[in-house]
């Protein structure tokens, strides 16, 4: 009797290329940044590690990107891959044109596939919502629409229609464009109209006046896990990158009883395609609505700061004025040396706005919500009005309204009605008023 694992799939051996330009345009030492090529390439349950490199590169070669030296160096290296074996699939951390990857892949005898097609891959792998889903085919379809690759089946897999990578059951993208010109228009259609629910979702909240607050933060940075820890929610929470994808918001309350709408977002990460910033627009409009944003940082990372400035060049792409008020959580203290985390806490003691925490062991927790109460105190508490109201006994749907909003002082029951007399804001009495 055959073995049943002998059907499964293999997995696509890939080697992983992160090409050292050497010069201070990025951020990143280009060993770390490597090794987050590989850990987005992990990302893909469909790709196996056959191997990994630095690759130095001065001068870029328009038509081949390595110069030949470069290239036959890298070959070799791409046939020992997996122990002998060779690896079938190239992920070069870059940017890649569509005359370099067809050239690359003529050469060396595999498929390439640049940094933007991998992220692109991961987010059709994780998008489950109508609203993700659509946003990853507008995404794949305007990166594909430069190049017209012919669908490739080295990811195969059945994935009912996601992403833009050929696979078994999946419809293919025909290489014309006027044909993705359509497909772009049909989907930019179905967007709007998955867009127009989720702003009538927005203003029913606007009606209950709870303060959104948002997590932002450098994809694997821990937000969802913090989300889990804040709001008892159990979102998919992995020491992985882009473990969560579409957005997810509960209401809690703070310590003072004021209730708030947490949101948690889709992670960032450097270099991220311009493709995705403008598809994914729609649902990070949640940012743009908050009226706070928690910043949430691996402070464990070698490379945080240049996290964090990554974050704030998105958050910067995206429209998020910079009065808008933020606080920075410095998470994953637990994953730092003692003495290091005592140094930490006495700094964010010193620095206004910081709080340092671990979302795994609820460390710093209370006062990060304090923190968080303090910061909409400061810029959501508006000049409050005292006033008597006089309502019917049958109005009992105004009267719960004022009761839920906490602003009742006192109440005095009548033959004609009830007085309730009323501590609110201008925005509080608009609201009732048009209830």
């Amino acid at each position: 009797m055959a073995d049943p694992t002998e059907t499964r799939e293999r997995p696509t051996r890939a080697y992983v290329i992160h090409p050292d330009l050497g010069n201070s345009r990025t951020r990143r030492s280009p060993e770390l940044a490597l090794e987050e090529a590989v850990a987005l390439a992990h990302a893909l349950p469909a790709i196996d590690m056959a191997g990994a490199e630095v690759a130095k590169l001065r001068n870029p070669d328009a038509g081949m990107l390595f110069s030949k030296g470069k290239r036959q160096e890298i070959g070799e290296h791409i046939k020992a891959a997996a122990e002998g074996e060779g690896a079938e699939l190239v992920l070069i951390d870059g940017p890649v044109t569509p005359v370099q990857q067809r050239n690359l892949e003529k050469e060396w005898g595999v498929k390439i596939l640049d940094r933007t097609g991998l992220i692109l891959e991961i987010f059709a792998d994780r998008a489950h919502t109508r609203e993700g889903v659509l946003q990853v085919e507008l995404a794949a379809l305007a990166y594909q629409r430069t190049r017209l690759v012919r669908a490739w089946t080295h990811l195969e897999r059945q994935r009912g229609g996601l992403g833009f990578v050929g696979g078994p059951g999946e419809t293919q993208i025909e290489a014309d464009r006027r044909a993705i010109d359509e497909q772009v228009i049909r989907l930019r259609r179905q967007l709007e109209r998955v867009v127009k629910t989720r702003e009538l979702h927005r203003k029913a909240r606007a009606k209950v006046p709870y303060p959104i607050v948002a997590l932002v933060g450098y994809t694997n940075a821990g937000k969802s896990t913090l989300f889990n820890r804040l709001t008892g929610a159990e979102v998919l929470a992995k020491d992985q990158l882009f473990a969560t994808l579409d957005p997810t918001m509960r209401q809690m309350s703070l310590p003072g009883g004021r209730k708030v709408i947490l949101s948690d977002t889709v992670g960032f990460i450097s270099d991220l395609p311009h493709e995705l910033v403008a598809a994914f627009r729609a649902t990070l409009e949640e940012v743009l609505a908050a009226d706070l944003i928690l910043h949430v940082r691996d402070i464990s990372h070698p490379e945080t700061t240049e996290q964090a400035g990554d974050v704030a060049d998105i958050l910067g792409s995206l429209g998020v004025e910079e009065d808008v008020a933020q606080i920075e959580v410095w998470n994953k203290i637990d994953a730092l040396p003692t003495e290091t985390r005592e140094a930490l806490q006495r700094a964010d003691s010193r620095t206004e706005g910081a709080q340092a925490i671990s979302a795994l062991t609820g460390e710093g927790l209370d006062e990060l919500l304090a923190l968080v109460e303090g910061k909409l105190a400061e810029t959501l508490d508006e000049p409050r009005e005292l006033v008597t109201l006089q309502l019917a006994h049958s109005d009992g749907r105004r009267r719960a309204w004022l009761h839920r909003q906490g602003i009742v002082q006192s109440e005095d029951i009548g033959e004609d009605g009830v007085a309730v007399s009323v501590s609110w804001t201008a925005r509080q009495k608009a609201q009732f008023e048009a209830l």
